[in-house]
């Protein structure tokens, strides 16, 4: 299994479609992670919209990024 992100997109309500490197495309749910203090700086639609993939990992320029084994587990398959 690979847990490593090719590609993202920002979907309304804090949800991100996201193309793993094994071809599988799944939804994660990122508004659960808010309740950590980390995640409260892309709870606007602004900063949230800024998400962005490097080397595989899910990530936003303030250097708020999600573990990729969490986001490949904790997503929904499409």
């Amino acid at each position: 299994m690979n847990s490593r992100a090719r590609k993202v997109i920002p979907l309304q309500n804090f949800k991100l479609k996201i193309e793993f490197m094994n071809g599988e495309r799944k939804i994660f749910d990122v508004k659960p992670l808010f309740v950590y203090s980390v995640y409260k700086s892309i709870k606007d639609n602004g900063a949230f919209n800024k998400v962005f993939i490097s080397n595989g990992i899910v990530q936003w320029p303030n250097e708020v990024d999600i573990c990729p084994d969490r986001l490949y587990d904790d997503s929904v398959k499409l």
